[in-house]
């Protein structure tokens, strides 16, 4: 006989693991502020409010009304788009991967990054990743049963990952090592230096490297993120991801690519071949036109950079008029801000002075907290509105802070 005392869930314990909820949070405080009359300037989240070229578009247009493009496109990619992927890594950074074995399409960045760890880890692994770091990190390893070890970003380090203080034990019983150079949240930078004392790290210990470069196109002041995979041996020992939708604001198109260590590509592209059928490839050849369209730009023309930078200058600039001074990242698509010191002061948390922010001037950040517990006490305000936006923005902000008492 059934138990008629307590329900079945059909709800996965591993839900409440995957990430914070703050997200879905953030929404919440959006309608309430809506509802109250604030009109709403959003700042949350990290999605381009532009789209991809008219070029890129065009051909999209094109490739979706071919017939023969409505059939299953197969994980690996076509061979196009690995080639030309393969071939931007060599114009844009200097690298040389196979694109037959070591370049694998994916649906986004983050299709990767969340399958990589059950590819790659069996249950009881671990993993080091950063703290702040982008919520699918811990998440995905959640998912596959692996045992996070957390790296914390600290600012008196400016936010660089300290590589000595991670235990002997930590190394011998890792599977991989996960770092985000621009980062999300955090825009922190990455020299060679650094990811040469990685890669003998890691070579090491034998862990393998995850690099999230997302964020590759997104440098300024003369800043140009680049690669692990310039690191000599780092082929042997490392894979990276890279993503279409902040280079080329093709967010909506759900396409990037993981390049490097051939086993570990191999096998995601193991795993992914049992639980999708690839990207649309339409998609794909979009694309290879973004790629290409790219590798002919002069080294002037900067790509999506120049508009965020703009747009950085003109919030930071506007944020200090109102009294709130945040420093200026040399990259990525967002502020990571300190909270006001009266705030501090009164032990405000994170998303206390977010949710407040948002009911109040209709302001919508992301409180540090999402990102890990070393992101208390900061806030992430994402650049994806158009600079008349962000003045007012700051301005709003700026009446917050100079007029609320904590």
């Amino acid at each position: 006989m059934p138990n008629q005392t307590s329900k079945r869930s059909w709800r996965a314990d591993k839900l409440s693991q995957i990430g914070s909820s703050i997200f879905a949070e953030v929404s919440e405080w959006k309608q309430e502020a809506a509802q109250a009359g604030r009109h709403i300037i959003d700042l949350s989240i990290g999605s381009p409010d532009r789209g991809p070229s008219d070029d890129i578009r065009e051909i999209l247009s094109q490739e979706a009304l071919k017939e023969d493009n409505y059939t299953y496109p197969g994980t690996r990619g076509t061979m196009e788009f690995r080639e030309q992927s393969a071939a931007w890594m060599k114009h844009r950074f200097g690298v040389n991967v196979d694109p037959d074995t070591e370049i694998l399409a994916l649906m986004g960045s983050q299709d990767g990054l969340s399958h990589l760890a059950q590819a790659i880890c069996n249950p009881g692994d671990l993993a080091i990743v950063p703290n702040p770091g982008y919520p699918i990190y811990a998440g995905a390893l959640a998912i596959a049963g692996v045992t996070p070890w957390y790296l914390p970003l600290k600012e008196k380090r400016g936010f660089v990952p300290d590589l000595d203080s991670i235990p002997d034990e930590i190394w011998m019983k890792a599977t991989f090592i996960l770092l985000n150079f621009p980062g999300n949240p955090i825009a922190v930078q990455a020299d060679l230096a650094f990811f040469e004392k990685l890669v003998g790290l890691a070579k090491k210990w034998d862990v393998l490297i995850v690099h999230d470069l997302a964020y590759s196109e997104m440098g300024f002041d003369g800043y140009r993120p680049i690669s692990v995979l310039q690191a000599p041996g780092a082929i042997d020992i490392a894979v990276e991801f890279h993503s279409f939708s902040k280079s080329f604001n093709m967010a909506g198109c759900r396409i990037g690519f993981l390049a490097g260590h051939e086993e570990a590509v191999g096998a995601l592209r193991e795993y992914k071949s049992n639980i999708d059928f690839g990207v649309f490839k339409p998609v794909q050849t979009a694309a290879v036109h973004a790629l290409r369209q790219a590798m002919a730009a002069s080294h002037e023309e900067r790509g999506v950079a120049s508009l965020y930078e703009q747009r950085r200058d003109v919030l930071s600039a506007s944020l200090a008029e109102a009294g709130w001074d945040v420093p200026k990242p040399l990259a990525t698509m967002f502020l990571w801000a300190r909270m006001p010191e009266a705030f501090r002061e009164e032990a405000w948390s994170s998303r206390r002075f977010a949710r407040e922010l948002l009911l109040n001037t209709g302001v919508a950040v992301i409180p540090g907290d999402a990102f890990g517990s070393e992101g208390e006490g900061y806030v992430r305000i994402a650049l994806v509105q158009e600079e008349e936006a962000l003045r007012e923005a700051a301005v709003r902000i700026g009446k917050f802070i100079g007029g609320v008492s904590p």
